[in-house]
């Protein structure tokens, strides 16, 4: 965590002054820190703050991604290949639900992927893009837009199809 003893020495004082925690030796020189009853219960309370603030966040990513989706249906889209199969992928797929977009292909450039399955399609290298029958290619990754934007600009504008990001 890149903090002081000290500073942990203070925090586990503070948490057994609010009777949270326990100290128990093991030995003359280190001790096993213990929650107590009312430490567990705020564990627990935490962890379930933690994971309804995860939910509303995923909530509202996934509201955001339907509208980019929804801007594509706007357009006249219905056939695309997603571009990236990770956890923005997941989200994106958890989106479509009932919408009238059909995924065509799920390409990604690490090889490692290809020929895996990612929540039910077949990960495929990027050079089937030659062949697919789509409309759009939406890249669904956050952390290299433009380098994948660059990578795909010359093969989609020699297709017509278009190049979307979330």
């Amino acid at each position: 965590l890149n903090i002081s003893g000290a500073v942990v020495n203070q925090h586990l004082r503070e948490l057994n002054a609010r009777q949270l925690i326990v100290f128990e030796a093991r030995n003359g020189k280190s001790y096993r820190y213990v929650l107590t009853p009312a430490g567990e219960t705020l564990r627990q309370d935490m962890a379930t703050r933690c994971s309804t603030e995860a939910i509303h966040i995923y909530t509202g990513l996934k509201a955001t991604v339907r509208q980019r989706l929804l801007r594509l249906v706007d357009e006249g889209i219905g056939r695309i290949v997603l571009f990236g199969a990770s956890e923005t992928c997941e989200v994106v797929l958890s989106a479509l639900g009932e919408m009238p977009l059909k995924v065509m292909a799920l390409v990604d450039n690490d090889p490692d992927k290809h020929g895996s399955l990612f929540h039910g399609y077949v990960v495929s290298p990027p050079q089937i893009l030659k062949s697919v029958d789509c409309q759009a290619v939406l890249i669904t990754s956050f952390g290299r837009q433009g380098e994948i934007k660059a990578q795909l600009a010359p093969l989609c504008q020699a297709r017509g199809l278009e190049i979307a990001s979330l």
